[in-house]
Order: structure tokens, then C-alpha cells, then sequence
């Protein structure tokens, strides 16, 4: 989608404050990435961020389609840049990156479209201040029936070597997040995620860890250690229910280990279910940041 100069400027203006937008947390202290699992948020809307700045959260991770609207007109887009404004938390991330119908693999697979979705995505990502897009999209890169594994592998590997530089352009970094087999048949382990980033090899295509889907397919914190290297960005739930941190008490120390053996300095979103957000926001981090305390 291209845009006019004058609309390029108005937007810049918008999106002016985001760029530079380094809030303060709760505590009254403005933190970067750098220290072990110091920067927590919770996959939500912009709209919940108060909630998170009260909680003690770091961020808000938001969802590509819903906040960056890469198929909608740059108008569209602008309103989200007002409402980000407003936000008491920096949005860092955006998920949720592909629509089911863009497919990256299979026999007639929508590359040109996707390349093109991927550009406008990335680019609004730097003006809103996103540093990361998490590529899950199961939808879109599941593998369709009958169709050769090998060549759906490879075809999704053409395809990523073509996104990340759009992603280095705009100085974003697309996360692979691995998805268990209920939601997906294709990446379903740190593991499988790790091998396709290995032969992207683009600084800006690196992996996600999401504990709730390694829990799903009993996959050993071990993978977090052989693959650390390649992380990027985190997510975590409880596997029952699809739970947020303490609702069930699950123990995540061997995955926290995991990622302190590797010296993991990103992010970690709790991507769960909320029966009460507001309610179960402070309880979430309270009961990581216990786990954490015990590694």
C-alpha cells in the first residue's frame, strides 16, 4: 500500500510520541530489556493498559491485525496511533500476524500478497514502537492435506528469507513461535522452530518460546537450552485451561531455569485466558515473579 507524502507526514506526526515513548512503570522507573525476564507483559488491548501499569507490568503485546490494520487504510491506522497516545505502557510486540487466508504454504501459496502485508505490518510496527511481530498465523502456514511436508518446509523457508528483510528495513524482528499440534501440524516445537530460523539465518527472524504450547506437547526445557541462542521474545500460560500464571499453581522453574542458562534477556507475555483481567492481573505476576525468585 503506498502512501503520499502528505499522508507520510501527518502519520509521522501522529506517531511521533510513540516512537520516543518510554512511560514509566508503575514503580515510577522507566526499564529496558536487559536483565533476566525483567520486562513481563499480557497479550491484550491498548485499551487494558492501565490495568497493566497498575499491576506492575511492563508492556502490552497487541495483535497486528487488530492494532496495525495492515489490510485497512492508513486513516484507520491513525486512530490507533491517538489511542496509543493515551497508553500507560509502552506496546512492544504485536501478534496474531497473518489471516488464515494468506497461505504461506500448500499448492498455490500467496507470497507476493504476504510480502506486501508483511511491509505495511512492519512499518507501521516502527511507528507505533513495536519491536517485535510474532509469526505463529497456524491458519495461515498450516500444511494442507496430502501436501509434501518436505515442500511446504521449504516454501515457508523462501518465504521467511523474503519477510525479514522488510522486517531489518523497519528495524522490527519477527518472532517464529512454535504452536502445539491442537492449533497446528507444522512447527510445533522449539525444536522445529529452531531448525527453520537456523536456515533463514537473518538477524531479524528469530524464536519465540511459549511455555503454555511446550507444556501442551510435553516438550523438555532442554530445547530452550539447545536453542536458547536464537530467542527473541517469550510467551506463558498454564496448560490447564489455557490459564494465566497462579490459577492453577503450575510450576514453571524448569522452563525459568531453561531460560536463565541461556542468559535470556527479553520479553515474556502471559498470552492466556482471563476470567478478570483487572482481578487476575497482579496475582499473574505475583506468581512468576515467585517461581523466578526460587531459580
Amino acid at each position: 500500500m503506498k502512501t503520499s507524502r502528505r499522508d507520510f507526514l501527518r502519520i509521522s506526526a501522529i506517531a511521533g510520541t510513540a516512537l520516543y515513548f518510554r512511560p514509566f512503570n508503575a514503580f515510577g522507573v522507566v526499564s529496558e530489556a536487559g536483565k533476566f525476564l525483567e520486562r513481563i507483559g499480557i497479550s491484550t488491548s491498548i485499551a487494558n493498559s492501565g490495568i497493566l501499569a497498575t499491576a506492575g507490568y511492563s508492556f502490552v503485546e497487541e495483535n497486528v491485525r487488530g492494532f496495525l490494520v495492515p489490510a485497512e487504510p492508513e486513516s484507520v491506522f491513525e486512530q490507533k496511533l491517538v489511542l496509543l497516545k493515551e497508553s500507560k505502557v509502552p506496546l512492544e510486540a504485536c501478534n496474531s500476524f497473518l489471516p488464515g487466508n494468506l497461505k504461506c504454504v500448500g499448492p498455490v501459496p500467496a507470497h507476493e500478497e504476504i510480502l506486501k502485508f508483511g511491509e505495511t505490518a512492519f512499518r507501521r510496527a516502527q511507528m507505533a514502537g513495536v519491536k517485535t511481530i510474532v509469526f505463529g498465523s497456524g491458519g495461515a502456514r498450516s500444511i494442507p492435506d496430502g501436501f509434501s511436508r518436505e515442500k511446504a518446509k521449504q516454501q515457508f523457508i523462501s518465504l521467511c528469507k523474503q519477510l525479514a528483510p522488510f522486517a531489518k528495513k523497519f528495524d522490527v524482528v519477527i518472532s517464529l513461535e512454535p504452536l502445539n499440534t491442537k492449533e497446528c501440524n507444522f512447527i510445533n516445537s522449539v525444536a522445529e522452530g529452531g531448525d527453520i530460523v537456523q536456515k533463514v539465518n537473518h538477524e531479524n527472524f528469530r524464536l519465540l518460546a511459549d511455555i503454555y504450547h511446550m507444556l501442551m506437547e510435553n516438550e523438555s526445557p532442554s530445547n530452550i537450552t539447545k536453542y536458547g541462542s536464537l530467542l527473541y521474545h517469550t510467551h506463558i500460560a498454564e496448560k490447564t485451561g489455557r490459564s494465566a500464571p497462579g490459577v492453577n499453581n503450575e510450576d514453571f522453574i524448569p522452563y525459568f531455569k531453561a531460560l536463565k542458562e541461556v542468559k535470556y534477556e527479553g520479553r515474556m507475555a502471559i498470552e492466556c485466558t482471563w476470567k478478570n483481567l483487572e482481578e487476575q492481573a497482579s496475582g499473574a505476576l505475583l506468581a512468576m515473579r515467585s517461581q523466578i525468585a526460587k531459580i
